[in-house]
Parts: C-alpha cells; structure tokens; sequence
C-alpha cells in the first residue's frame, strides 16, 4: 500500500475505531455527508445596517445570505443558494403569493439551458422529491410573475453556491421558518 494515500477501507475503519472509543461527532459528516450543516450558513440573527423597513427580505447573491429585516437593526440570516451567473433577478419584488410543498414546471428556457429538464416538462408533483422543497414565496412584479422563487431544496448540500436557474434556495427548514413570517405583499430586494 503507498504510505501517501488514504484508502476508503482505512477511512472507514478508522472512523469505526473512532466511534468505538466513543468519539462519533469526529465521523458524522464522513458517515453521512448530507448532514452537515457549515456554520457559516445557518440561521442566525445579526445586527443590519441597510434601509429596508422591518418585514423586508434582502437577498445579497453575492454574500449567498437571505435577510430578513427584523426592528432594531437586527436581522436574520440565512445561507442560499443563489442562481447561476447571469440567471438571477435583480432589484425589487414583492411576494405575490405562497405555497408549501409546491408543485413544479420547468420553464422553456430552463429546459433550452439543460435539455435534460425536458423529461420534467409534465410537471413534478409536490413532495421530498420536488426541486422547490418544502414551500416556496413567489416573487412578482407589477401584479406579475416573475417566475423566480425562494424556495426550498431537496439538494441542501448547494446552499452556498451559484448553482440554480435563477431562483433562491434555501434549507427546507429555513424556507418554512421563513414561509412562516412572510405574507404575501412582502417586499424583497435581490442585490
């Protein structure tokens, strides 16, 4: 065996010697690596310095954080997702309506960017295996949809990359958190 590699069988054996000596936290994200959860983008309140009144959504696409602004100069933040290069929406929207555990379509565009959306084109049903997660807030403008969503995942190991068609992902667990304190008419600013 070469001395510069670590073999799986090593890894593994390793983490169960490990574990055995009653030290699991050291192997759970090896064990289950959708588990894990970097602190860096977990909820959390901090202190907010922008304009926007109590009761606004700030996405900054390029931090990857989603606020929502709270009195005081506080907010909460939230890792996401954000869309990939040149998808995404910018300026301001409002919530024009919600739904928990929403059914999907992928659009024309989407399905000329990745064509192997076409098999989707019939729709997806809501559920564990729905792209929009556990709820989605849809944004709209001057009465109209948008067709960009924040929305949950069913991929949470993406928070924090520039990976969807344009749309805002988070944690289906921070998207009902949110779900929760955003009605419809919500303002929302993608910066």
């Amino acid at each position: 065996m070469n001395n510069d590699h670590i073999t799986r069988r090593g890894l593994i054996w390793g983490c169960v010697a490990v574990m055995a000596s009653g030290s699991s936290a050291a192997c759970s994200s090896i064990a289950n690596p959708y588990s894990r959860t970097r602190s860096s983008i977990q909820r959390r309140e901090v202190a907010y310095s922008g304009y926007e009144p109590p009761g606004s959504i700030v996405v900054n696409t390029y931090e990857r954080y989603l606020y929502y602004v709270e009195p005081q100069g506080r907010a909460t933040r939230y890792g996401v997702a954000v869309g990939e290069e040149g998808l995404t929406l910018k300026g301001s929207a409002v919530v024009g309506r919600k739904a928990e555990w929403p059914s999907w379509t992928p659009t024309a565009s989407m399905i000329e960017r990745k064509p192997r959306l076409a098999e989707y084109a019939g729709g997806v049903p809501g559920g564990e295996n729905n792209p929009l997660g556990a709820a989605a807030l849809y944004l709209y403008r001057g009465g109209q949809d948008t067709y960009f969503r924040i929305h949950g995942t069913n991929e949470p190991w993406l928070i924090g990359q520039a990976v969807s068609n344009g749309c805002i992902r988070m944690t289906n667990e921070d998207i009902v958190h949110l779900y929760g304190r955003a009605p419809v008419g919500t303002n929302v600013l993608v910066i």
